[in-house]
């Protein structure tokens, strides 16, 4: 028990609590709806508790079991994972959701030293591009440019 604040799993879980609950926090004022006709605050609230609940199991799983410590921070990949995703918000109503997600992918992907662009890694890419635009743009409609400004539409 002495040993808790030094457990990657207390600390995963005490983050993933903290987000959920920001999440929840920011998400109050909308409106709940019902099960059958979701307002816009639902989803958010759904998700947020069910991240705070996976938190709190993780934080009980290292005070139960021997866990891992924390290690040093890696800020390279730290830094790749959050500028791909500051990237992707400063590309797409310029570049377009394609082009941003390409440039989220391959800088996110960076942060794995076990990462090798190879046909199996450019197939997963386009095959996840495909994905995103259908999923978001087509079937739930999001208001996304495909191809930006930047490029003529």
């Amino acid at each position: 028990m002495s040993h808790v604040l030094q457990k990657k799993d207390f600390w995963a879980g005490v983050l993933y609590i903290a987000i959920g609950a920001a999440a929840f926090w920011i998400g109050r004022d909308y409106p709940m709806g019902t099960a059958g006709r979701m307002g816009a605050g639902y989803f958010p609230a759904i998700l947020s508790v069910i991240l705070m609940l996976i938190g709190l199991l993780s934080a009980a799983r290292a005070i139960a079991q021997e866990g891992e410590a924390v290690g040093a921070i890696a800020w390279k990949p730290l830094a790749l994972v959050v500028g791909s995703t500051a990237l992707f918000g400063l590309l797409l109503p310029g570049a377009g959701l394609v082009v941003a997600l390409i440039v989220l992918i391959l800088v996110s992907a960076a942060a794995s030293q076990h990462f090798r662009f190879e046909p199996k890694a450019a197939a997963g890419l386009i095959l996840l591009v495909v994905f995103c635009t259908l999923v978001f743009v087509k079937a739930l409609g999001v208001p996304m440019p495909l191809v930006g400004s930047w490029f003529g539409e």
